[in-house]
């Protein structure tokens, strides 16, 4: 099992490396003023980033069952800090938008450092130590629009991807002399892996599920997110970019709910997290729409609304994946694969559409694509609900199951 002084080293790294998929949103404003193009057209960087970590998910993840984890989180790292550096040193938006996809293809080491705690850990507290893990991702979600909106105001917009990538370098030299040693847990080759963890989604059906839940409410997340900074820069309010990085700040306190959804899943198991998480999000679009009545009232009632999006969205991954790692204990980084995968496609499929409706129709729009697709998780949710005899526990797929080291 992983020291206590390393698993918040780890917490740290999941931070900053999902950090770089998320800043782009608090500074497309400022990208777009730089480089004379539309603000939509600068918010699509927010939506590469996300395909390319899809991409990374789906195409090299499922090496963290074939490969020892502390060479593959540092490789990745070091890759992950070049695709940043050019990043910041774009001069146009062609260049930008392929660097930062590229950086995030690299930046999936989260990705293989949960599978990998995950085996590692008793069964009792695997839930708890996924939640940690999982507040650090949100944490490096949320601080990343502060950290972005802040310095991208201060000292332009090449400033976040420039000392991102510094900041990588350095947990890379750190994390290569103190991840815990593994073995690989697979002797597949590549496209066996690759092929494995579709034919997984396709076999396991509580993988299914819980990818569904999460490509819904991941993508109205991205949806909000994506959009903010449209909103709070346009005509409504006419704020900047540092704004959308105080809203992040403010958001921060839900990292405190996936330790607490972790514990809670350690004893009741992860269908009631999931519900309450799905319900938040259907609640949380109601109070973003508040958004459109401007001024200091609407901007507490869009951070309100953002807060309880961020949480729910959150506790429900924590539910998801503590299911899925149940599922084959052997195989855990390939069913991340395939979750990670789904969800990160439906956040780009969500930011997308959500530009669009922006474009469109407005913040309401946004606020109504979010309740729209929490909603048919909740139908989703019940229906799985209604095909479970009552009074019968859990099917053993979503309890949790022996560790096994890696």
């Amino acid at each position: 099992m992983p020291s206590r002084r390393v698993i918040p080293l780890l917490t740290l790294a999941c931070a900053v490396c999902v950090a770089t998929i998320y800043f782009p949103q608090a500074i497309s404003p400022l990208i777009a003023a730089d480089l004379h193009v539309a603000p939509s057209a600068a918010a699509q960087t927010a939506t590469g980033a996300q395909l390319g970590y899809a991409l990374g998910v789906f195409l090299l993840v499922p090496l963290g069952d074939r490969l020892r984890a502390r060479p593959l989180i540092v490789v990745l790292m070091v890759l992950t800090a070049a695709a940043m550096l050019a990043a910041g040193l774009a001069t146009s938006l062609p260049v930008l938008l392929i660097a930062g996809t590229l950086a995030g293809v690299f930046t999936v080491v989260p990705q293989v450092i949960i599978p990998m705690v995950a085996g590692l850990v008793p069964d009792n507290r695997r839930g708890a130590v996924v939640g940690t893990l999982l507040g650090g991702v949100l944490a490096g979600i949320l601080l990343a629009r502060t950290f972005g909106g802040t310095l991208g105001s201060w000292l332009g917009w090449r400033a976040p991807y420039l000392v991102a990538a510094a900041v990588i370098l350095v947990l890379a030299a750190v994390l290569a002399v103190t991840v815990p040693r593994t073995e690989p847990s697979a002797q597949h080759n590549y496209p066996s892996l690759l092929a494995e963890a579709l034919r997984l989604l396709r076999r396991e059906p509580e993988l299914r599920r819980s990818a569904l839940y999460q490509v819904l409410l991941f993508g109205g997340f991205s949806a909000a997110w994506t959009c903010l900074a449209l909103l709070i820069s346009g005509p409504r309010y006419g704020l900047g970019a540092q704004t959308v990085g105080l809203i992040g700040l403010a958001g921060a306190v839900s990292v405190f709910v996936t330790p607490i959804a972790g514990r809670w899943i350690d004893r009741r198991g992860p269908e009631p997290v999931s519900m309450i998480a799905i319900v938040g999000v259907v609640a949380s679009a109601g109070v973003l729409a508040f958004g459109l009545l401007g001024g200091v009232a609407g901007l507490v009632l869009l951070i309100a609304g953002l807060v309880l999006l961020d949480t729910a969205v959150q506790a429900n991954q924590v539910a998801n994946q503590s299911r899925i790692f149940a599922l084959l204990p052997e195989a855990r980084s390939r069913l991340n694969t395939a979750y990670m995968t789904c969800t990160f496609l439906g956040g780009t499929l969500g930011s997308w559409l959500g530009v669009q409706a922006y474009d469109l129709f407005g913040w309401g729009a946004v606020a109504g694509l979010i309740a729209l697709a929490a909603l048919a998780a909740l139908g989703r949710h019940l229906a799985h609900r209604s095909t479970a005899a009552p009074g019968t526990p859990e099917p053993a797929s979503s309890a949790p199951s022996a560790a096994t080291p890696r």
